[in-house]
């Protein structure tokens, strides 16, 4: 049985969606843990009322990012992860940090990859005249929001559409993607070469 361990900054709710998934598809895993770097999360409790464990590590409390990486690799390694699953965090890690875990950590980006790195993606999806957007879950690499594309889910871009209006869109789309393309990497369904992440049963990577 693999270990997931999961990072969030605040609600969780791509979090709350891989928890479910995990128990209700019965994939050969468990969530050994989450962690955030904000006490205040509230997604927090959802995972502590699912009996999963919860550690807190304020960024706040370290001088440095490559102190607080430290810290955070870890108490992340206490809990033996296969997959770790960054799921609404934060932070950006440093190089040092995402290659100790390359190639089992994966993020979520709310944006059609290569397209809108960073933030602000909706607001700058629908300047752009974008008549489409999307999410994009990808395998973690020091370049941030550039790894090797997972999967990928589009929504359109509709008339009158404000950024919270297309995000909220967009959101409901990653609580299907970000699950099955965790449940993918946990059966190891997944091929990597040269950049390009193929399906082992061709199965669609884009919803």
């Amino acid at each position: 049985m693999k270990n997931i361990v999961i990072l969030i900054s605040g609600q969780g709710s791509n979090m709350e969606a891989i928890v479910r998934a995990c128990a209700s598809e019965g994939w050969d895993a468990r969530i050994a843990a989450v962690l955030s770097n904000r006490a205040a999360a509230p997604g927090l409790a959802f995972a502590s009322e699912q009996g999963i464990a919860t550690v807190v590590i304020e960024h706040t409390a370290f001088d440095s990012r490559a102190a607080f990486d430290a810290e955070l690799a870890r108490t992340l390694e206490s809990f033996a992860p296969d997959v770790v699953v960054l799921a609404g965090f934060m932070r950006i890690l440093g190089d040092a940090f995402v290659r100790r875990f390359e190639g089992r950590m994966v993020n979520v980006h709310p944006s059609l990859l290569p397209a809108f790195t960073g933030l602000h993606t909706h607001q700058r999806a629908i300047e752009a005249g974008c008549k489409l957007a999307g999410a994009t879950v990808h395998f973690v690499t020091p370049t941030v929001d550039h790894g090797p594309i997972i999967a990928q889910a589009v929504v359109p871009v509709l008339p009158g559409d404000t950024p919270q209006v297309l995000g909220a869109r967009v959101l409901a789309r990653e609580h299907v993607l970000y699950p099955r393309a965790v449940g993918w990497v946990v059966a190891g369904m997944l091929r990597l070469n040269d950049g390009v992440v193929t399906h082992a049963q061709g199965e669609s990577q884009l919803i």
